[in-house]
């Protein structure tokens, strides 16, 4: 299991520039598929990115002398950038065959590819798409799951699916990080039980205010700079 910590000082995701933005930039791709035909709901392709990126951080390709090692310190040195694209038939297919890491939801497939220079993606991952990740729900969402971690979105700010599964990703990280290593092996073991929701308007103060981990997003897209998008709610961090 790998053991990438980060300070909390000078953070990877917070808004304004910093000694992160002056290493070499790398990003974590993350393609989920959707096809025409049976694209998948909404909150399960953000929770099966969610878990994805944490399949990665713990794979022991990313630890250690791993394969994957040097590009996830690179990546985690600088500013943690994920981007979403999507793809479906051939596309789909040729992304499988790129080294990364497919993560199955009940509807939803995402695969995860260790990090790229923010220049430097695979001719095959470079060519798909961002937009058009506008994804629903078909059936009501139940209520999380009380002793489940929980990955709260804010109710006030209106994202794209893709550009949401970024931000769940990004706190599934920062939960992650800041475990002890006895509840990071519980999880781990468990497979990473975790939800997406949405907070009410009445909760969402009370959770910022929670000293649990904040995502402040960056404004590199569709959101105002240091806007808070998500915070993690892991039992083991109350």
């Amino acid at each position: 299991m790998s053991d990438n910590r980060t300070p909390a000082v000078d953070s990877p995701f917070r808004p304004d520039p910093g000694a992160r933005d002056e290493a070499p930039q790398f990003v974590l791709p993350l393609v989920v598929r959707i096809e025409r035909a049976a694209p998948p709901a909404r909150t399960d392709a953000l929770e099966t990115a969610a878990r994805a990126v944490l399949v990665m951080l713990t794979d022991e390709r990313s630890a250690g002398e791993g394969e994957w090692a040097r590009a996830m310190r690179d990546w985690q040195d600088a500013r943690i950038r994920k981007v979403v694209r999507r793809a479906r038939g051939a596309e789909w297919r040729r992304a499988e065959a790129l080294p990364g890491i497919t993560v199955t939801g009940k509807s939803a497939e995402v695969r995860v590819f260790p990090p790229v220079p923010l220049d430097g993606w695979p001719k095959d991952l470079a060519r798909l798409q961002v937009s058009g990740t506008d994804l629903d729900d078909p059936d009501p969402v139940p209520p999380a799951e009380p002793g489940v971690p929980t990955l709260w979105l804010n109710p006030a700010l209106g994202m794209s699916a893709g550009k949401a599964m970024a931000q769940v990703g990004h706190g599934a990280q920062l939960a992650w990080w800041e475990l002890s290593d006895e509840a990071r092996a519980t999880w781990h073991a468990t497979g990473f039980p975790l939800t997406v929701r949405t907070a009410t308007p009445a909760a969402w103060p009370a959770l910022t205010a929670g000293g649990l981990p904040t995502v402040r997003d960056a404004g590199f897209t569709e959101i105002a700079p240091g806007s808070c998008t998500v915070v993690a709610d892991h039992p083991a961090l109350r």
